[in-house]
């Protein structure tokens, strides 16, 4: 049962406003599996998922992700400080260069072809800067390219982008992920998420229909899968970040 924190017991989602160019492109006649990653750093995430799902998950149910929305929502809004810090010139959008300095003074080493690379994957209205919501969407992808799963219990784990708490929001978040996509391929497929709504509800009539719609929602390229990065857009968008731009806007006006 996917809801949003106000309707946590519905299996009820808002439709995104926006579907964005994501994920790899599929050639025609081909099935979903067939797609190709629109970049190497498309490439290095299903890796590093691949390589985070030998793990498994701890998530038993949706229900289990449900409930810490709120938890999640919460830690997120609590990097608006981090986000005004690297919006140099505070015009509300982080761009290519300033985003080269947060990752420099967070002591993350990317090529410049790898920054490149995630500030076009996260700028998904192409207007050469990131919101909050896309800065939250990239920041995850840094945590999960940067994360070694062999260490991802150990008590001296050494922070991988210099921020604790959030890191553990978003180790739940690859969590859900890692629940939903069942056979290890990067992937969550429609039949991987009408799987996992059937384990939540217990074989309700609409539950079908329900896991369709939520897909659809987040295969954001219409490609048959949703990778990771889709997924992240969608999260966000379920616990509230986006009602909390909306929020702030207003308050500006």
């Amino acid at each position: 049962m996917l809801g949003t924190k106000k309707e946590k017991k519905k299996l009820s989602i808002p439709r995104l406003i926006y579907q964005p160019k994501m994920g790899g492109a599929v050639v025609k006649g081909e099935s979903p599996k067939a797609s190709v990653p629109e970049s190497k750093l498309e490439a290095k995430i299903i890796e590093a998922m691949k390589r985070r799902e030998v793990g498994g998950s701890t998530i038993k149910s949706l229900n289990t992700i449900i409930l810490k929305f709120p938890k999640i929502d919460e830690s997120l809004r609590k990097c608006k400080a981090t986000f005004e810090e690297f919006d140099e010139d505070g015009n509300g959008a982080i761009d290519l260069q300033e985003l080269k300095h947060c990752l420099n003074k967070m002591e993350i080493s990317f090529t410049d072809e790898e920054t490149n690379d995630l500030f076009e994957a996260c700028d998904i209205n192409e207007d050469m800067g990131m919101n909050f919501n896309e800065f939250i969407v990239l920041l995850c992808l840094v945590y999960l390219l940067k994360e070694d799963p062999t260490s991802k219990h150990t008590v001296s784990k050494k922070s991988c982008i210099g921020i604790p708490n959030l890191e553990a929001t978003f180790e739940t978040i690859v969590d859900a992920f890692v629940f939903l996509d069942k056979n290890k391929d990067g992937y969550v497929s429609k039949n991987e998420m009408v799987d996992a709504i059937n384990e939540t509800t217990s074989g309700e009539r609409s539950s079908g229909r329900i896991a369709m719609k939520r897909f659809e929602e987040m295969d954001w390229d219409k490609n048959g899968t949703v990778n990771f990065k889709e997924f992240l857009f969608a999260f966000t968008s379920w616990v509230g970040i986006e009602d909390f731009e909306d929020e702030e806007e207003e308050e500006d006006s």
